[in-house]
Parts: C-alpha cells; sequence; structure tokens
C-alpha cells in the first residue's frame, strides 16, 4: 500500500514547505536581485540550491522579517 505524501496529510504543511524564487523574495521584499542576493550570501536568509537554481523557504523568509523587526525594536 503506497502512502500518501505528507503534505497530503496535513494541509499547513504544505505553506511551510513553499520555495520561493528570487524574483518572488524581491517582490515580496521590494528589493533588487543584488540586495536579495548579498542577503543570501551572508546568511541572513537561509537557502536551498537545486542543481543551478536558488530557492529560498517561504519559513525562512518569515523568519528573516521576524529577526529584522525585532533587531529594529531592540
Amino acid at each position: 500500500m503506497i502512502s500518501p505524501p505528507p503534505t497530503a496529510l496535513r494541509p499547513e504543511a504544505a505553506s511551510a514547505l513553499e520555495l520561493l524564487t528570487v524574483p518572488q523574495v524581491m517582490a515580496r521584499l521590494q528589493l533588487g536581485r543584488s540586495a536579495v542576493y548579498d542577503l543570501l550570501r551572508s546568511g541572513q536568509l537561509a537557502s536551498i540550491t537545486l542543481g543551478r537554481a536558488r530557492r529560498i523557504p517561504s519559513h525562512a523568509l518569515t523568519d528573516f522579517i521576524h529577526a529584522r523587526l525585532e533587531q529594529e525594536a531592540a
């Protein structure tokens, strides 16, 4: 018997596993390409590489935003 993929069991997990492209992150942060790659290079924004494609997990973008908000509040 083949079991369904984990995301089929928990629909909320699908959004947590969403992978964003650099242009999508650029649009969401309203930053340029170089600025996003600087964040990736410095480790401030986590990403994975699939072949030659760079992908940013949506939770990494959310974590980055929360961290920046905390820095600003301090």
